[in-house]
């Protein structure tokens, strides 16, 4: 029995720096795991939305209407031992998602890997940006209008508080002069 307790000791013991190695990922004292010191700062753009919040999400038709809001939770957490942000969506009607975000020292820039469960394509659709003077988070993908006019799919994230946050997504020009809203997202912490 001693040698048995001996062997366990020394596991133990010898595993602890393994542990302290991953002291910011996801773990019971803290499920959304932390920020990682040692990571660009802008890591904690997205410290206000880390946590899982309720949500109303609403896309346009296909007519240019409206659908009606579909209930979702979204919820963020910092993975890569606290190096990068997850999220992930789950809605009431069943298409689910989420994200990988990185943020790139060198270009300055986020970049999001957005997957869904709705399809798996063999290359993850991703957007590129930055935070912006007001504090929102505006991301870009290249994307022609369906008339073949040059543009982006926007992502932005703004209003965003310890509380709440909005989304949304717009295609837009080239020179951000004009913008069609297809998608929009309201959400409250939990």
């Amino acid at each position: 029995m001693n040698k048995f307790l001996l062997i366990f000791f020394f596991t133990f013991i010898l595993s602890l720096p393994c542990l302290a190695q991953y002291s910011f990922e996801p773990s019971p004292a803290n499920p959304y795991g932390t920020l990682n010191p040692e990571a660009p700062e802008q890591v904690g753009d997205f410290e206000e939305l880390i946590g899982e919040s309720s949500c109303t999400s609403q896309n346009r038709a296909a007519d240019g209407s409206w659908n009606d809001a579909v209930s979702m939770t979204w919820t963020f957490k910092y993975i890569m031992n606290g190096m990068a942000v997850q999220d992930e969506t789950l809605k009431e009607d069943g298409a689910h998602s989420g994200s990988i975000r990185q943020f790139n020292a060198d270009s300055a820039k986020w970049y999001v890997h957005y997957y869904s469960s709705g399809s798996a394509p063999s290359v993850l659709p991703a957007w590129e940006g930055s935070k912006s003077e007001d504090s929102s988070i505006v991301l870009y993908r290249e994307q022609a209008a369906p008339n073949g006019t040059e543009g982006f799919y926007r992502l932005t994230f703004s209003e965003i508080t310890d509380e709440s946050f909005e989304w949304i997504g717009e295609w837009v020009n080239t020179t951000e002069t004009f913008t069609y809203p297809t998608w929009k997202i309201s959400c409250n912490k939990l």
